[in-house]
């Protein structure tokens, strides 16, 4: 497909930059990233669309704006981005609640204490560099590290996804609070941010086709009972 093609190319360009290109190249292809893979999900998930692709669809367009807005704000860029992106991690909830059954964690809640301990340090480790930032940074962790536990409804890849988010995510926060600063770290930020919607949009995929597939076989053996029984 073109628009997968698309986001490679746009990809490894942005990656590129973040390296050794310009900052404007950055700065154009950063909004660029998500517009194919939104597209693909589109075009692979024909309507009507289930609750959960619905949703999705509006988490990606969400992140597609936090990629975006900030470049425009003269001001408030961060926080602007930030709201966005959790948003986004509220879209996926959203998109996942109804799914919730089917994941380990709301059968074992047990399951949800690794997440729980990863986001308290987390927190505690940034909070002196947050300033008036805290509260949203507490309510961002709590927000992105529901939507992992809730993500392996969609299956293994859009759990692995989801943890790889995680990873993209805290990067950010240890540079931006903590003052980590890796070889390279704008690059794997985006490295793994792009890595983890891809496999966020490849799990919605999978599995709309998968039910799709599940409700056409169900309506074809709704019919075949009504046509048996009409004879």
């Amino acid at each position: 497909m073109v628009a997968a093609l698309v986001l490679l190319v746009v990809t490894l360009v942005h990656l590129v930059a973040q390296l050794t290109g310009p900052g404007w190249l950055r700065e154009v292809t950063q909004p660029m990233l998500l517009v194919p893979l939104i597209v693909v999900v589109l075009a692979l998930t024909p309507a009507p669309r289930s609750h959960t692709t619905s949703w999705a669809l509006a988490a990606f367009a969400l992140s597609w704006g936090g990629d975006t807005v900030p470049r425009f704000l003269d001001t408030g860029g961060f926080e602007a981005m930030l709201a966005l992106f959790c948003l986004a991690h509220v879209a996926w909830i959203i998109a996942l609640w109804p799914r919730r059954r089917q994941t380990l964690v709301w059968r074992q809640p047990a399951v949800g204490l690794p997440f729980g301990a990863y986001g308290i340090v987390l927190v505690i480790v940034c909070a002196q560099g947050t300033g008036s930032l805290l509260p949203a940074v507490i309510l961002y962790a709590a927000v992105i590290l529901l939507m992992a536990m809730l993500a392996p409804s969609l299956g293994r890849m859009a759990a692995i996804g989801a943890l790889v988010f995680i990873v993209s995510d805290s990067l950010i926060a240890l540079r931006e609070f903590a003052g980590l600063d890796l070889p390279g770290h704008s690059m794997w930020v985006m490295l793994t941010y792009v890595a983890a919607q891809a496999m966020l949009a490849m799990g919605v995929i999978r599995t709309e086709g998968r039910e799709r597939i599940g409700r056409s076989r169900g309506a074809g053996g709704e019919e075949l009972s009504v046509a048996t029984g009409s004879r």
